[in-house]
């Protein structure tokens, strides 16, 4: 009788050895976009890319304007000094570059839409000429001043942009991607919307972030 009952009560061990069953996938064999992004990426950028705290991804000019091999490299290393960490898991991050690419290539397929980006010829991801600041409050004044107030304080439609603390939280890089796609979300115009008929020269959006950047405090990020 004992044999018997130390045999049921072991059985389902024995069974169990075999072959493990895992009803999920381990964080770092997920394949699928919906879960990866749920779990690293909606919560600052919404659940669906379009509305969060940071800039929505799933937007037609935002994708239009970075390339591939730039958001993997953002996503992978983040971006210092800002809310942005870095994801892959050679920088500390939980994901691997396998899921990462899943990311890059799920957005890149399914949220870019080459037709929204026909009569304006997009300004470059990287700034590539010098940024002046007075030249930037003068451009300031023509596309901005209206939301954001005449010094950049806050105005009847929007919120400082010239705040240390927000500054802080915010690489010229990011201030540049904002001024060219807009946040739709909130109301804010990109590049070519905020004239009509006026859209703001590759050399206007320079002037413009280096203004912005010159009320960082010092010792802050300030990232090309």
């Amino acid at each position: 009788m004992k044999r018997v009952l130390v045999l049921c009560v072991f059985a389902p061990l024995v069974i169990s050895c075999g072959k493990p069953q895992e009803p999920h996938p381990r964080p770092n064999e997920t394949r699928d976009f919906g879960a990866l992004y749920a779990e690293n990426c909606a919560g600052c950028h919404g659940p669906e890319g379009r509305q969060g705290a940071a800039q929505p991804l799933n937007d037609a000019v935002y994708q239009a304007l970075v390339d591939s091999e730039s958001l993997r490299r953002v996503i992978s290393n983040g971006v210092p000094g800002t809310a942005m960490p870095a994801f892959s898991k050679a920088s500390g991050g939980m994901l691997t570059d396998a899921e990462i690419s899943i990311l890059v290539d799920h957005m890149k397929k399914t949220w870019s839409n080459t037709a929204a980006i026909t009569d304006v010829p997009l300004p470059p991801y990287v700034a590539d000429r010098q940024g002046d600041s007075s030249r930037g409050r003068a451009a300031y004044q023509t596309f901005c001043s209206q939301c954001h107030g005449p010094d950049g304080s806050g105005g009847p439609r929007a919120h400082s942009i010239v705040d240390e603390s927000y500054l802080a939280l915010v690489s010229d890089r990011s201030l540049r991607t904002s001024i060219i796609v807009g946040r739709q979300d909130q109301g804010m115009p990109g590049w070519r919307d905020d004239v009509p008929n006026q859209p703001m020269s590759p050399q206007q959006i320079s002037d413009i972030v280096t203004w912005l950047a010159s009320h960082r405090v010092k010792g802050e990020i300030n990232l090309p």
